[in-house]
Formats: structure tokens, C-alpha cells, sequence
């Protein structure tokens, strides 16, 4: 298994590929950015551990004041099981999370340098501009601050292949100046503008590519 070009995207946990049956508001959160392994890194895991094959989803950050830190995860783990399911790959545990719900009481088992953990972790209802975010990634693209200097705040950093977002098609470098009727400037207007129009319906944009605007529709993910 080799490292895919979207496991060099971190994200913010969690959204689940069937999230448009989700209510966003009721959203699970643990609060940490993750990425997926390396070949590399799978196959000194599994000779380090003793296992036949390595997996799991390697924490890059803990976030202040969330359940994970709460619970006592730290930066370097690497999550191996959601309760008593193997956790392979980033979209697994994203989806794990989100199949439960805010409040409840879940059981993490990690991997550190000294061995196996096994940690209780009560997750927590997502933030809203952790909301727009990923609302952003479930379509599809991932954005980045804009360099200094620059007339609008935003521009996208990354668009996942085959996703919603590529299929309608936005690209790296567009700057998006406007998300359906609402124009946006700064990364929270994204972020709020992105959270109200959710995952149920098509996502219109207005984007800036090079001296050209362009006006994309991408379909609702699922659809």
C-alpha cells in the first residue's frame, strides 16, 4: 500500500463520506489533525510492534481544550482501533467518529513508543467553523491562506481526485470569492458560509482563475 496524494492533506476530524444523512449540528468532534502512513512508516510499525501489517492513523496535533486532549492523546500516536474496530486509514476513523454522537463515551486504542494504550475519550459537538471545514473537504477541496498582499484572503490549497469538487471543476489556485449568494473575504466568512449551505445541496462558487471569473456548480456529495 503506498501513501496516496490526499494523505498529504491534514484534516480536521471528522465527517463522514454519508454525512448528508448527518445533521451538522450533531456532528461528533475529537479534535485532532491526522494523516494517513506512509509505506515506510507501515512497514517499521509493523516490525517495531510485532505486527503481520501495518496500519493506523497517525496524530499530528492535538487541539487545546478538546476531548482528545482531555482524554490524554497525544502529538506522534498512532489511533489502530475505533472501540474494537481496526482503524486503517483517515476516512475510517472519520467515519467511526461520526457514526456516534456528541456525548458519548467511546474507548481509543493507540500505539506510542512504549506500546499499546488504550484511552476513554466523550466526544464533543463540532465546533461550527470546524464545521466549514470540513464541509469544504467532504466536496472535495482544501484552502490555505492567500499570500500576503493578496486582494481576498482565500484561495485553494488542494482538490481531492474524483471528488465533487474536481468533477465540477475546481482547481489549485482558484480563489473563491463567493460560496451561493454569499461573497466571502476571510477564512471565518468561508467558514460560516460553507456551514450554512451543508451537504445537501449542490455548492455554487464564484472563483477567480487567473484574470478570468468563473462560475462552478459541484454536486452534493453522495448525489
Amino acid at each position: 500500500m503506498s501513501a496516496r496524494p490526499i494523505a498529504a492533506v491534514i484534516f480536521v476530524l471528522i465527517l463522514a463520506a454519508t454525512a448528508s444523512a448527518i445533521d451538522a449540528a450533531q456532528w461528533a468532534w475529537l479534535g485532532v489533525r491526522i494523516r494517513d502512513l506512509s509505506e515506510q512508516e507501515m512497514n517499521e510499525i509493523s516490525s517495531r510492534h510485532g505486527l503481520r501489517e501495518g496500519f493506523g492513523v497517525f496524530i499530528v496535533d492535538v487541539i487545546e481544550g478538546t476531548p482528545a486532549q482531555t482524554a490524554g492523546l497525544k502529538t506522534g500516536d498512532l489511533v489502530v482501533a475505533f472501540e474494537e474496530r481496526p482503524v486503517t486509514e483517515t476516512r475510517v476513523l472519520q467515519r467511526l467518529v461520526a457514526a456516534s454522537a456528541p456525548g458519548r463515551d467511546v474507548h481509543l486504542t493507540v500505539l506510542r513508543a512504549d506500546g499499546r494504550r488504550r484511552l476513554d475519550v466523550r466526544l464533543a459537538a463540532m465546533p461550527r467553523a470546524v464545521i466549514g471545514e470540513r464541509i469544504g473537504a467532504e466536496f472535495g477541496f482544501v484552502l490555505r491562506d492567500a499570500e500576503p498582499g493578496a486582494s481576498t484572503a482565500l484561495a485553494v490549497s488542494a482538490v481531492v481526485p474524483k471528488s465533487p469538487a474536481e468533477r465540477g471543476g475546481l482547481e489549485a489556485g482558484d480563489v473563491i470569492l463567493q460560496v451561493n449568494e454569499l461573497a466571502v473575504v476571510t477564512r471565518e466568512a468561508m467558514r460560516e458560509a460553507l456551514a450554512d449551505a451543508g451537504l445537501e445541496a449542490p455548492l455554487r462558487l464564484i472563483v477567480r482563475r487567473g484574470g478570468n471569473r468563473l462560475s462552478l456548480v459541484l454536486k452534493a456529495p453522495g448525489a
